[in-house]
């Protein structure tokens, strides 16, 4: 901390104000086996210039990877125009927090209107709330509104879903309703036949696989069950190529941001967001915003269809949302606003581009198989290794690339197979440079095995 505004003095004037001599006596009500007697275990204090050259020295141990990293997995390197880091910097958006007399500050809500009503295009619904905090909670809270609407208790869920979203379903869930994982056949989700009792059934597309799932298909099967479909949009730029989720019949879409907008920023903070159609926006959680006229016919925005069950009865409320990602929402809205439908087309098509240039080329080399090659993709590829995953990875990391990503522990039906994403933060030549040394890699393992042996 570089300032302290309270000096000595001003604590001993807080202190006589309300009847106590020293700090300490404010924890009197505290037992005392419950203190801490010693002082803390901390390293000596340095001055803000040592501090700096010790985050120098940190820092300098991170991998900046250029254009050669290839993992995605549910956060995705896209490239962000500078432009919106330098408007979401200005002094008045720094504060992300929705204010509690929001109508004060209607730039603050129109910036919340505009990402909603994009999200909402990229995604065919009607409505869309004001972020959350990730695109895992997003996923909790379109369950939570799908038990609210349906009174049913059971869940189905795609094993093609992000695995640290299924366990926090699991987590979440548990003591709610039963909750089943639909396993995958040939990558692709196969819900079982479904009873009177499913209030939903989830899955993602493309699903953390890269597979491109027959969403008409499954949301129509969801449907004759009389459940509620919900998708999970793996990397929101598919949307720009890929048919929306509400146009083939989900009722409730969730997912990440992130790629829309926002840096890899060692996993967070990210912007979840939750979109629906009107038949359910009354059971949304979090802000909605809507814009209006006043009484002088001037346009306004105010916050509107909140349960206050989120502020004030909170145990009654299936959701406790009650803030909302801002700032990041507002990188979101920035980005697109810049790119508009035919950039994110173009972010799209060089991203899929690229993953099919690899894709034909990788198949070619000897050793290396595609585990999921006659399945649709959009920018992964699962790629199946003559080595162990963790070996190929350590290779290319002394290349100075970044590989994919091991789903063995996720996926043990798929041992030594990295996922491979591609993006237009990759160029051909990074690409080109990655088949290379998978080459190289398989060539000299006979060789190596000779030698231990």
């Amino acid at each position: 901390m570089n300032y302290v505004p309270h000096t000595p003095g001003d604590q001993q004037k807080m202190l006589a104000s309300i009847g106590k001599e020293t700090i300490s006596q404010l924890f009197d009500s505290i037992p005392a086996r419950a203190r801490l007697t010693r002082a803390l275990d901390l390293p000596g204090e340095l001055s803000e210039y040592d501090v700096h050259l010790h985050l120098e020295e940190l820092a300098a141990k991170n991998m900046v990877p250029s254009r050669s990293s290839f993992l995605g997995a549910g956060a995705y390197r896209h490239f962000v125009p500078a432009v919106v880091d330098t408007i979401i910097s200005r002094s008045e958006f720094m504060t992300a927090y929705t204010p509690y007399q929001p109508e004060v500050s209607q730039g603050t809500l129109q910036t919340i209107f505009e990402f909603q009503t994009m999200m909402c295009s990229l995604t065919a619904t009607d409505v869309c709330n004001a972020s959350v905090y990730d695109g895992g909670c997003a996923a909790v809270d379109a369950v939570f509104m799908a038990l609210s609407i349906s009174g049913r208790k059971k869940v189905l869920i795609s094993q093609g879903l992000h695995p640290q979203t299924r366990e926090l379903l699991h987590t979440y869930i548990a003591s709610h309703a039963e909750l089943v994982e639909a396993p995958l056949h040939d990558g692709q989700t196969h819900f079982p036949e479904m009873g009177d009792d499913v209030a939903c059934a989830l899955f993602q597309q493309p699903n953390f696989l890269g597979v491109i799932e027959d969403g008409a298909a499954l949301c129509s099967q969801i449907k004759q069950a009389g459940a509620i479909p919900v998708v999970s949009v793996g990397d929101p730029c598919s949307l720009a190529v890929l048919t929306r989720p509400g146009d083939y019949g989900a009722e409730i879409v969730v997912g990440d941001a992130q790629p829309i907008g926002l840096p890899l920023s060692y996993g967070g903070p990210y912007a979840g967001f939750v979109a629906c159609k009107k038949m359910h926006m009354r059971r949304i959680p979090g802000r909605l915003c809507g814009m209006t006229v006043d009484t002088q016919g001037r346009r306004g925005f105010c916050l509107t269809l909140q349960a206050r069950e989120q502020h004030i009865r909170r145990d009654k409320a299936f959701s406790n949302i009650c803030t909302n990602q801002g700032l990041c929402a507002l990188a979101v809205t920035v980005y697109l606003a810049l790119l508009g439908p035919q950039g994110l087309k173009e972010v799209a098509d060089t991203s899929a581009n690229l993953a099919h240039y690899f894709k034909n080329k990788v198949a070619k080399l000897a050793g290396y198989s595609l585990p999921l090659e006659k399945q649709p993709v959009f920018h992964e590829i699962l790629v199946k290794c003559p080595m162990p995953a963790q070996e190929t990875l350590d290779h290319l990391e002394k290349r100075g690339i970044v590989g994919g990503y091991s789903v063995a522990k996720e996926y043990p039906q798929y041992p030594n197979a990295l996922l491979f994403c591609f993006t237009e933060a990759n160029g051909r030549e990074s690409v080109d440079q990655l088949l290379t040394d998978l080459q190289a890699l398989a060539a000299q393992r006979p060789l190596e095995g000779a030698t231990r042996s």
